[in-house]
């Protein structure tokens, strides 16, 4: 199973989109991140794992790859967890990953679940627009800085729980004002 969010790294003071594309596959449990991850992109697993757990969602004991896409560039920062969770619930059909191919996602988990502010929220608010995506979804305590950015829709949640249930069109996210 197979399922591909789209995210965004910050490189100085410009950003890039990301491909974070997981497969889980049939195999011993492991959990591998490639693509140049770094220091908190490594440690995200346990967040995820953690969160995943604790907003009641079912960890997969399956074989887990995560692909950063560009794999050339190195990937830094805690933002990369939210995208990784939720390629995690969409490739184990535990969310649709419908709404998933037009947006962006970036956000670092706790484990409990909630959604922690990010850095560069303005440049990857500018570089999703750029790349025609239709949405952002981030950290609500990132949307006053992201929300300057017109042309693309910038949404805030606080919670794993709240996007999951956007995704799967059971509620609706705040928008920048």
């Amino acid at each position: 199973m197979l399922a591909r969010v789209r995210s965004a790294a910050v490189l100085g003071i410009d950003a890039y989109l990301v491909d974070v594309e997981t497969d889980i596959a049939n195999g011993l449990p492991t959990f591998a991140t490639v693509g140049l991850p770094q220091g908190a992109v490594k440690e995200g697993r346990e967040r995820v794992y953690a969160a995943l757990a604790n907003t009641g969602y079912t960890f997969p004991l399956k074989r887990i790859t995560v692909n950063l896409a560009p794999a050339d560039i190195r990937k830094e920062g805690s933002a990369f967890d939210l995208p990784i969770a939720l390629g995690i619930l969409a490739a184990t059909e535990q969310i649709s990953g419908a709404r998933l191919t037009q947006l962006a996602v970036l956000g670092e988990l706790g484990l409990e679940g909630a959604i922690r502010p990010v850095r560069g929220a303005l440049p990857v608010a500018l570089a999703a627009r750029a790349a025609g995506l239709a949405a952002l979804i981030l950290p609500r305590e990132n949307l006053p800085e992201a929300g300057v950015v017109a042309g693309i829709q910038v949404l805030g949640a606080a919670s794993l729980a709240e996007i999951a249930d956007y995704l799967d069109g059971r509620a609706d996210l705040p928008g920048a004002e």
